[in-house]
């Protein structure tokens, strides 16, 4: 037992030998990245290195309390406790099934060597994909309760790096907008960034920062500080944030014990491996839920994105049961899981006073307008195997969020789409996650909107089966916004936290001096196999089928729109470039699928099928037609014999893509 001890600490590279000694190192299980670190006499610090290259160096980690002053400085560091362990779960909706990851973790208990003699452990996990730190706050006899003005972790790094990154006007915000790249010395100071951003550096290796666990705390961004990156967390509501991003006020309010979210460093020399990785999710509590069963990711109408658009009919359009058949049935002919009830001419489909989708005095969640029997709808979808949600705006739900879920659970609905949210201090991410744990005692799925990235917490909360945060097509109702370039930057930052609703499948894609606003019917920029990739491409357990009914049925590439699932046994990046392309390769059951899509540029690019297992398989592959450049939406479609031997080369249009369905042939 005595030499496994032994073992382990030189495995993790204890450097020191006698516990008042404070520089010491945890390494990853492979050994590729290593965490440095360093007691000095202002704070804790520390450094990371991957693969002998130097990322971050001297970050400073401290804390700043209202009650009880800064958290940093005349430390001394108690005997640390070091472990190795591998995080081995089932996800019930993901990009991976079944998880098995190894990990070392190193616990660094601080104390202040004064009055009042406050404790904190810093507790760091090395996985081969990355790493990460948090704060935890144990019971001690001095210390009951805080209320911490600022968490400063910072991220210095060793040199300049590019990033890619979202920056922000204020806290308070739906988390849309445009990416932006630079060199980090390029970058403003006290510029508001969201996360994840990520930062490429010499040579290639790639490093995302964001979080993990976020629960009952608040959100984290990014700020330069004399050059160096540094935490800033959500204030708390009804203050007067400082005009220095918050600085002074009250972020986070706790009784101990408590802990802070994970701050995770994502790190690989392939931007794939960032993609693949299950890091959130392993840094998350185990499933809540007993019984997950009734939890079912698939595809979705959502009527409002096309302007609930009908055929010519003896009814009137609007909120009425016509209307919702109508779709329905569509859903039923297609495989499509989910019909979404949102709202018509404006109105929702509830009792509201208020404009713009904005709650009034008056505003009742639990009584439909006049034309909607809400139980009439959801029995006649259950005889026709279809689920129905709704769309609800947060603050109707919520003052009635015990009442609304068991009415809407008795009316025999799915879930939700909580929207309007545009905050994520620690009241809202509470509140969140209220609606998680009550809305699973009535068998409702969740999807956020208006809402900051995802923290892993699907894993432990899996009816939140997808959540938005992401400029994506709604836009194209009213904005020339998103574009194949958008797409890319999307999948190599925002993607990397996790599910992006992206308000996917419109059908109608025209060349860039084509495209003109259209509030219904939009137009998309791309091609269609450019949008028939995205959806491999882009990761979200509750997948948009947003175009009306007619605009799908009879159209190329639908089929493969009707075949992919949502949730995947396995992820495999195939290639990818930054900002230029990327092909991933999904496995659900004995298929795979594969996505590709590109930027602006057209390019030819080579999918190897080495992911297959021996034998032969039948491949369906849609890839955009000669002419595409014209007519965006014609395709080719081609099936084939294909063995994990071959390799298939794909020319890709501007703005373009290609999709694939693999099947097993039972031949060797």
């Amino acid at each position: 037992m005595k030499s496994n001890n032994i073992l382990l600490l030189i495995m993790l590279g204890l450097i020191a030998n006698v516990y008042g000694q404070t520089n010491m190192q945890l390494k990853s299980p492979n050994g590729e990245i290593r965490f440095v670190f360093q007691l000095k006499a202002t704070a804790p610090a520390y450094s990371v290195q991957y693969k002998n290259q130097s990322l971050i160096k001297d970050a400073s980690l401290d804390l700043a309390f209202a009650e009880t002053g800064a958290f940093g400085s005349n430390l001394k560091l108690l005997k640390p406790v070091f472990r190795s362990a591998v995080e081995r779960y089932e996800l019930v909706v993901g990009k991976t099934k079944l998880v098995n990851e190894p990990f070392n973790e190193g616990i660094f208990p601080l104390e202040e060597r004064t009055k009042p003699g406050r404790k904190i452990n810093l507790i760091v996990r090395a996985f081969n994909d990355g790493l990460a730190f948090r704060y935890e706050f144990p019971k001690q006899a001095n210390w009951a309760s805080y209320s911490l003005t600022e968490e400063n972790s910072s991220f210095k790094f060793a040199s300049d790096p590019k990033l890619l990154a979202l920056f922000l006007p204020s806290f308070t915000s739906s988390h849309e907008g445009e990416y932006s790249t630079m060199r980090l010395s390029e970058m403003k100071e006290d510029t508001l960034m969201d996360m994840p951003a990520l930062f490429e550096f010499p040579g290639k290796t790639y490093l995302a920062i964001t979080e993990a666990a976020l629960v009952d705390y608040a959100g984290m961004y990014l700020i330069k500080k004399n050059g160096v990156l540094t935490s800033r967390l959500s204030p708390l509501p009804g203050q007067a944030v400082n005009v220095k991003l918050g600085e002074g006020d009250v972020k986070v309010k706790a009784t101990l014990p408590h802990k802070t979210p994970w701050r995770v460093m994502m790190i690989s020399d392939r931007i794939g491996a960032l993609v693949e990785s299950n890091l959130l999710t392993n840094l998350n509590e185990p499933n809540k839920i007993k019984d997950p069963s009734w939890i079912k990711p698939g595809k979705t109408t959502f009527p409002w994105w096309n302007g609930s658009i009908i055929p010519d009919t003896t009814f009137a359009p609007g909120n009425n049961f016509e209307n919702n058949q109508y779709y329905i049935d569509f859903c039923a002919r297609n495989g499509i899981e989910y019909h979404s009830i949102v709202e018509s001419n404006g109105h929702e489909w509830y009792t509201n006073d208020g404009g713009g989708y904005q709650p009034g005095p008056n505003v009742d969640i639990t009584k439909p307008v006049d034309g909607i029997d809400m139980k009439q709808i959801c029995d006649y979808a259950k005889n026709k195997g279809v689920k129905v949600r709704v769309w609800v705006h947060w603050k109707a739900l919520y003052p009635k969020l015990d009442t609304a879920f068991a009415l809407f659970e008795q009316w025999g609905l799915a879930g939700m789409m909580v929207d309007f949210m545009d905050r994520d201090d620690q009241e809202m991410t509470n509140i969140k996650e209220e609606i998680l744990i009550k809305a699973a005692k009535h068998k409702l799925h969740i999807q956020f909107h208006g809402v900051e990235k995802p923290t892993g917490l699907s894993r432990t909360y899996p009816n939140e089966i997808t959540r938005e945060g992401t400029l994506n097509y709604e836009v194209n109702k009213w904005e020339k916004r998103i574009t194949p370039d958008h797409d890319l930057n999307i999948v190599f930052t925002r993607m990397l936290a996790g599910p992006s609703d992206y308000h996917m499948g419109g059908f109608r894609t025209v060349p860039d001096s084509l495209w003109k606003v259209q509030y219904t019917r939009p137009l998309m920029l791309g091609t269609r196999c450019h949008m028939l990739g995205m959806f491999v491409v882009l990761e979200s357990y509750l997948g948009m089928v947003c175009d009306y009914p007619a605009a799908y049925e009879g159209q190329a590439g639908f089929e493969f729109v009707k075949a992919v699932p949502t949730i995947w046994d396995e992820t495999k990046v195939v290639s990818a470039e930054l900002q230029q392309y990327i092909t991933i390769a999904r496995k659900k059951n004995e298929e795979w699928y594969v996505g590709t899509i590109t930027n602006h540029d057209a390019r030819q690019t080579t999918i190897n099928f080495n992911f297959l297992k021996e034998g032969t398989w039948v491949a369906d592959i849609y890839t955009d037609a000669p002419d595409a450049v014209v007519h965006p939406n014609n395709l080719v479609k081609e099936t084939r014999e294909v063995k994990p031997t071959d390799t298939l080369t794909l020319k890709l249009a501007a703005g373009g893509g290609a999709a694939i369905r693999l099947k097993r042939t039972g031949k060797e």
